[in-house]
Protein backbone atom coordinates (compact mmCIF):
# COMPACT_ATOMS: atom_id res chain seq x y z
CA UNK A 1 0.00 0.00 0.00
CA UNK A 2 2.86 2.87 0.89
CA UNK A 3 4.64 1.49 -2.52
CA UNK A 4 1.16 2.67 -4.18
CA UNK A 5 0.85 6.03 -2.48
CA UNK A 6 4.36 7.19 -3.20
CA UNK A 7 3.67 6.11 -6.87
CA UNK A 8 1.06 8.24 -6.93
CA UNK A 9 2.67 10.72 -5.62
CA UNK A 10 5.81 10.27 -7.89
CA UNK A 11 3.54 10.57 -11.07
CA UNK A 12 1.16 13.38 -9.69
CA UNK A 13 4.48 15.36 -9.48
CA UNK A 14 5.24 14.78 -13.05
CA UNK A 15 2.25 15.50 -14.39
CA UNK A 16 1.97 18.80 -12.64
CA UNK A 17 5.67 19.79 -13.70
CA UNK A 18 4.62 18.72 -17.03
CA UNK A 19 1.70 20.72 -16.86
CA UNK A 20 3.46 24.02 -16.09
CA UNK A 21 5.84 23.84 -18.70
CA UNK A 22 3.57 26.09 -21.07
CA UNK A 23 5.56 28.09 -23.65
CA UNK A 24 5.39 32.08 -23.42
CA UNK A 25 4.50 34.08 -26.24
CA UNK A 26 7.38 36.43 -27.02
CA UNK A 27 6.29 40.13 -25.59
CA UNK A 28 7.19 43.15 -27.32
CA UNK A 29 8.79 46.32 -25.42
CA UNK A 30 5.67 48.89 -24.69
CA UNK A 31 5.42 51.53 -21.79
CA UNK A 32 6.66 51.29 -18.87
CA UNK A 33 4.79 48.50 -16.24
CA UNK A 34 3.12 47.33 -19.39
CA UNK A 35 3.34 44.74 -21.87
CA UNK A 36 1.54 43.29 -25.48
CA UNK A 37 1.81 39.73 -26.67
CA UNK A 38 2.81 39.43 -29.98
CA UNK A 39 0.71 36.56 -31.85
CA UNK A 40 2.85 33.68 -33.33
CA UNK A 41 0.70 35.28 -36.84
CA UNK A 42 2.36 38.56 -36.38
CA UNK A 43 5.85 36.83 -37.16
CA UNK A 44 7.87 37.47 -40.99
CA UNK A 45 6.73 35.29 -43.74
CA UNK A 46 7.18 34.56 -47.57
CA UNK A 47 5.04 34.92 -49.75
CA UNK A 48 6.24 33.22 -53.54
CA UNK A 49 5.31 33.83 -56.47
CA UNK A 50 6.27 30.26 -58.06
CA UNK A 51 9.00 28.74 -55.65
CA UNK A 52 9.90 26.04 -58.72
CA UNK A 53 11.03 27.42 -62.09
CA UNK A 54 11.84 25.37 -65.29
CA UNK A 55 14.73 26.80 -67.40
CA UNK A 56 13.74 24.27 -69.93
CA UNK A 57 16.25 22.86 -72.22
CA UNK A 58 19.97 24.22 -72.26
CA UNK A 59 23.74 23.14 -73.70
CA UNK A 60 26.56 22.29 -71.62
CA UNK A 61 28.34 25.21 -70.67
CA UNK A 62 25.47 27.82 -70.65
CA UNK A 63 24.27 29.26 -67.94
CA UNK A 64 20.92 30.46 -66.68
CA UNK A 65 19.81 33.17 -64.75
CA UNK A 66 16.21 33.25 -62.72
CA UNK A 67 14.35 35.30 -60.46
CA UNK A 68 12.61 34.25 -57.76
CA UNK A 69 9.51 37.20 -57.01
CA UNK A 70 8.38 37.36 -52.95
CA UNK A 71 6.53 39.54 -50.80
CA UNK A 72 6.87 39.73 -47.00
CA UNK A 73 3.24 38.80 -45.87
CA UNK A 74 3.71 38.83 -42.34
CA UNK A 75 3.77 41.58 -39.33
CA UNK A 76 7.27 41.84 -38.79
CA UNK A 77 10.75 42.66 -41.30
CA UNK A 78 11.64 39.79 -43.18
CA UNK A 79 15.26 39.11 -42.20
CA UNK A 80 17.45 36.57 -44.98
CA UNK A 81 20.31 35.60 -42.96
CA UNK A 82 21.55 32.89 -45.38
CA UNK A 83 20.72 31.77 -48.89
CA UNK A 84 22.84 28.55 -50.75
CA UNK A 85 22.30 26.19 -53.38
CA UNK A 86 22.42 22.28 -53.72
CA UNK A 87 25.40 22.48 -55.49
CA UNK A 88 28.81 24.97 -56.57
CA UNK A 89 26.94 25.59 -59.54
CA UNK A 90 24.26 27.03 -58.13
CA UNK A 91 24.70 30.58 -56.66
CA UNK A 92 21.85 32.63 -55.70
CA UNK A 93 21.77 36.56 -54.14
CA UNK A 94 19.07 38.05 -51.65
CA UNK A 95 18.53 41.19 -50.03
CA UNK A 96 20.78 41.76 -46.90
CA UNK A 97 18.75 44.56 -45.72
CA UNK A 98 15.14 43.65 -43.82
CA UNK A 99 11.79 43.59 -45.68
CA UNK A 100 9.56 45.46 -44.58
CA UNK A 101 5.59 44.17 -44.11
CA UNK A 102 4.07 44.22 -47.76
CA UNK A 103 7.37 44.59 -49.12
CA UNK A 104 8.61 42.83 -52.40
CA UNK A 105 11.90 41.42 -53.14
CA UNK A 106 13.78 39.05 -55.12
CA UNK A 107 16.01 35.62 -55.08
CA UNK A 108 18.36 36.41 -58.13
CA UNK A 109 19.55 32.38 -58.74
CA UNK A 110 22.54 31.91 -61.59
CA UNK A 111 22.88 27.85 -62.60
CA UNK A 112 26.01 27.04 -64.39
CA UNK A 113 25.99 23.80 -66.52
CA UNK A 114 29.52 23.33 -67.14
CA UNK A 115 29.48 19.56 -66.65
CA UNK A 116 26.25 18.74 -65.69
CA UNK A 117 24.08 16.46 -68.02
CA UNK A 118 20.60 15.15 -68.19
CA UNK A 119 17.57 16.16 -65.74
CA UNK A 120 18.73 18.73 -63.23
CA UNK A 121 17.05 20.36 -59.47
CA UNK A 122 18.78 22.40 -58.08
CA UNK A 123 17.84 23.23 -54.59
CA UNK A 124 18.08 26.96 -53.01
CA UNK A 125 17.21 26.83 -49.42
CA UNK A 126 16.98 30.03 -47.60
CA UNK A 127 17.10 30.86 -43.76
CA UNK A 128 15.48 33.50 -42.39
CA UNK A 129 13.37 34.58 -39.51
CA UNK A 130 10.01 33.63 -41.39
CA UNK A 131 7.49 31.16 -40.00
CA UNK A 132 9.02 27.66 -40.50
CA UNK A 133 12.63 28.84 -40.60
CA UNK A 134 13.38 27.40 -44.03
CA UNK A 135 12.37 27.83 -47.68
CA UNK A 136 13.31 25.22 -50.57
CA UNK A 137 13.07 26.62 -53.84
CA UNK A 138 13.54 24.74 -56.91
CA UNK A 139 15.41 25.19 -60.59
CA UNK A 140 14.63 22.61 -62.62
CA UNK A 141 15.20 21.60 -66.31
CA UNK A 142 17.26 19.96 -69.07
CA UNK A 143 21.10 19.83 -69.78
CA UNK A 144 21.90 18.49 -72.93
CA UNK A 145 25.56 17.55 -74.81
CA UNK A 146 27.42 20.14 -77.14
CA UNK A 147 26.38 19.70 -80.84
CA UNK A 148 29.51 18.52 -82.03
CA UNK A 149 30.27 20.87 -85.67
CA UNK A 150 30.04 18.81 -88.97
CA UNK A 151 33.51 17.66 -90.30
CA UNK A 152 33.81 18.39 -93.80
CA UNK A 153 36.54 16.28 -95.49
CA UNK A 154 39.93 17.34 -95.83
CA UNK A 155 40.87 18.56 -99.22
CA UNK A 156 43.51 16.89 -100.44
CA UNK A 157 47.24 18.11 -99.74
CA UNK A 158 48.76 19.88 -102.51
CA UNK A 159 51.15 17.63 -104.50
CA UNK A 160 54.63 18.77 -103.96
CA UNK A 161 56.91 19.58 -106.97
CA UNK A 162 59.49 16.77 -108.46
CA UNK A 163 62.85 17.55 -107.70
CA UNK A 164 64.25 19.85 -110.49
CA UNK A 165 67.64 17.90 -111.89
CA UNK A 166 70.56 20.68 -112.72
Amino acid sequence: MKKVIIAIGIFSTIAFATMAQTATSPVAKGNAGSATVMSKDDSANFKFEVDEVNFGTITQGDTVHRVFNFTNTGGQPLIITEAHGSCGCTQPKFAKDPIKKGEKSTIDVTFNSTGKMGIQDKTITISSNAKGGQKVLHLKGTVEAPKTPATTPAAPAPATPAPVKK
